[in-house]
């Protein structure tokens, strides 16, 4: 069993390996972690690095299954008393933070790292590899927890399934965008690689987080790949019965506070 020890960025999606994820780092918590990962042997600490060397900025990410992205803050709600400030690593999450949080996420690499004026900061990261949480250690000025790294085994006829897979999310873009099939991805576009199909697929379908957390979570791609395939039949299906619903209405997705 490899086993790491990382700081934890819980978020209110899912991260799948290989998909990028921009960050908005604005609270204290987070941008101490990112003061530290600038810290790390990648860089000389500069406060706007662009990240090119063999050790990485790592972190894992994790989706919050029960408490709050961003803490809660009294500012500019003075007579409700339930709005207090909280602070520290864990705030939002509860007592016990582990709790809070799916216990499969994806480890991020920070490739980017610009640290803003007002001392916020702007992070570009790639997903790398499933992990699965162990324990949360609240203890620092941010979560720091240790994870189990989790292999992705192929699963049986997951290159069948990724064919069938990639035909029917064509369809589902078709259907989704109201468009002509010249207008959409194209096959020389989308990958062939079963597992990067299963995480393509997922991160680029309209689906709610636990839905993509069962999808990250799959014992195997073969696994994943079949849930997906029924998952975009069964969308694609609806979109053709629901016409009098606007495109752009299916698309539109709450934004991400981080």
């Amino acid at each position: 069993m490899t086993t790491a020890r990382l700081p934890l960025f819980p978020l209110n999606s899912v991260l799948f390996p290989g998909l990028v994820l921009p960050l908005n780092v604005f609270e204290e918590r987070y941008r101490a972690m990112m003061r530290d990962l600038l810290k790390s042997p990648s860089g000389d600490g500069g406060a706007d690095e662009d990240s090119d060397d063999d050790e990485p900025r790592r972190f894992a990410v994790v989706a919050i299954r029960d408490g709050r992205e961003v803490a809660r803050t009294a500012t500019g709600m003075p007579d409700d008393p339930a709005a207090v400030t909280e602070q520290g690593p864990a705030a939002g999450f509860g007592a016990d933070p582990i709790q809070a949080f799916h216990r499969v996420g994806c480890v991020a690499d920070a490739a980017t790292i610009r640290e803003r004026e007002d001392g916020s900061f702007e992070v570009l990261a790639t997903g790398t590899k499933r992990v699965k949480l162990l324990s949360v250690d609240a203890s620092g000025p941010y979560l720091v927890a240790e994870l189990e790294e989790l292999d992705e085994e192929p699963g049986e006829e997951a290159g069948a399934l990724a064919e069938g897979v990639l035909r029917a999310f064509r369809t589902y873009q078709k259907r989704l965008a109201g468009a002509r099939e010249a207008t959409l991805t194209t096959a020389a576009d989308l990958p062939d690689e079963p597992s990067v199909v299963s995480y393509l697929v997922a991160a680029a379908t309209m689906l709610d987080t636990p839905t993509r957390q069962r999808l990250l979570q799959a014992p195997d791609t073969a696994t994943r790949l079949r849930e997906e395939l029924t998952i975009l039949r069964t969308e694609s299906a609806l979109i053709r019965h629901l016409p009098s619903v606007p495109a752009e209405a299916l698309t539109r997705t709450p934004t991400c506070p981080n």
